[in-house]
């Protein structure tokens, strides 16, 4: 509902309110609302394809994918477009 304080945890509530209402779920919304507001939703490492798996297990270890030590590149490249 806009104009309603999600708290400090939600940074873009005009975005996150406009996912939830296209069906996004709360953690989805969140965090994509969150990383429009930190400048981070962008990733300036280009396409995942040409991230490295160092690169692609730090991302995965970052937003809490379990798992991720057994995978290798295009697992964690499924497991992070998933997420």
């Amino acid at each position: 509902m806009p104009g309603h304080n999600h708290g400090p945890q939600i940074r873009n509530g005009e975005l996150y309110e406009k996912l939830r209402a296209e069906g996004n779920s709360k953690e989805k919304s969140a965090r994509i609302a969150n990383a429009e507001a930190a400048g981070t939703l962008d990733h300036p490492g280009g396409t995942l394809e040409s991230r490295s798996k160092e690169q692609l297990y730090d991302e995965a270890k970052e937003i809490g994918i379990e798992g991720r030590s057994k995978m290798d590149k295009d697992a964690l490249i499924d497991a992070i477009r998933e997420h």
